[in-house]
């Protein structure tokens, strides 16, 4: 049984003709991680993770799963399986048949092949639906089926491309529950593709960010999140208010930026003049009175409020017209009311140029 791997991409480059789709990517993944490749479309993770099971090949760049260069191994023979986003079962083939096809064609002995498919079922709850028609089996149990026929041949590493775009968002939460299960059990090195990014919070270990070919951020959920590197970052992953300034002063690791919400404290560096651009996500914004520690920044008028379960969404402005965003505690806010708002203690980020 092969054991899960490390994953390193060293510059990983594709071009197509004067379009470079991935531009010198580099990341390393730890073994047993779970890491979610994350960006909206056109942005090259699709074509990263093709490299990855051999189905493109790179223009420039290695590939390394634990200490094997794979970058222009075929397909067939890298220690990868690949969950594509519509399956691609065979409908003329039973379960069991589907599952062990891949071992089949490698001329794994019948025995084995017994062995491993039923150990892969049960991994995904299917142990009772091995000679049910392809037909027969729900969306969710299809998929479940395309990931037990990637798992049977005990790859290093395992490739998934958006696998649950085609489910419902009950079922998606769902499985994205089942993934990160399996994964833990299998202790295997997970690379999923997806445009979603609460799917990406839900099940990643480490997230990599991309825009147009190139590593845009890279780091665990709570980070990429919470303390996002660029503007890029805090607008797509999730929701954030941008505040734009001038930087006033700077010393011992902590930047004054002057914008329209007052003269702000943020940690970093930048050269005193510079502009300077600082995020600030909606569960960090306080409404009323704040706390020993936070900033404040003026009122903000209230122009919607929704309540969200556990939460409100508050959206508004200030007298400059910056729009802001809020999740707090539910409470009643009427449309047209002007309420103080801070930021809570380390709540604001100073992002890259």
């Amino acid at each position: 049984m092969r054991g899960p791997a490390d994953l390193k991409l060293d510059r990983l480059t594709k071009r197509y003709d004067a379009v470079t789709a991935v531009d010198g990517v580099s990341f390393d993944v730890p073994a047993g991680t779970y890491v979610v490749l994350l960006g909206p479309s056109g942005s090259g993770k699709t074509t990263v993770l093709s490299m990855l099971g051999g189905f493109t090949l790179p223009s420039a760049g290695r590939i390394l799963v634990g200490a094997e260069d794979i970058t222009l191994v075929p397909p067939a023979k890298r220690p990868t399986a690949t969950v594509f986003q519509d399956y691609a079962l065979f409908p003329h083939l039973d379960v069991v048949r589907n599952v062990g096809f891949g071992l089949s064609v490698r001329g794994v002995p019948k025995h084995e092949i017994a062995q491993r498919v039923t150990a892969a079922l049960k991994l995904v709850g299917l142990e009772d639906f091995g000679t049910r028609a392809i037909s027969a089996m729900s969306g969710g149990q299809r998929q479940r089926i395309a990931l037990a026929r990637a798992l049977v041949t005990e790859p290093a590493l395992l490739l998934l491309d958006e696998p649950l775009g085609a489910l419902d968002l009950s079922l998606r939460r769902q499985m994205q529950e089942e993934l990160r299960r399996i994964q833990r059990t299998q202790g295997r090195t997970f690379v999923h593709v997806t445009h979603d990014q609460e799917e990406a919070m839900a099940i990643a270990d480490l997230i990599v960010i991309m825009k147009q070919g190139r590593i845009e951020d890279i780091g665990p959920p709570s980070r990429v999140y919470e303390r996002p590197r660029t503007r890029f970052t805090a607008n797509f992953l999730g929701e954030s208010t941008v505040l734009q300034g001038t930087v006033a002063a700077c010393a011992d690791g902590r930047v004054a930026i002057d914008t329209v919400c007052g003269r702000l404290e943020v940690a970093g560096e930048r050269a005193v003049g510079s502009r300077a651009s600082i995020a600030l996500r909606p569960e960090a914004l306080r409404i009323g009175g704040g706390t020993d520690g936070d900033q404040p920044l003026g009122e903000m008028r209230v122009e919607d409020c929704i309540f969200q379960g556990s939460f409100q969404r508050i959206s508004g402005s200030n007298i400059h017209g910056l729009r802001l965003l809020a999740k707090v505690e539910p409470q009643a806010l009427p449309a047209g009311e002007c309420v103080p708002i801070s930021a809570r203690r380390g709540g604001l980020v100073l992002l890259e140029d």
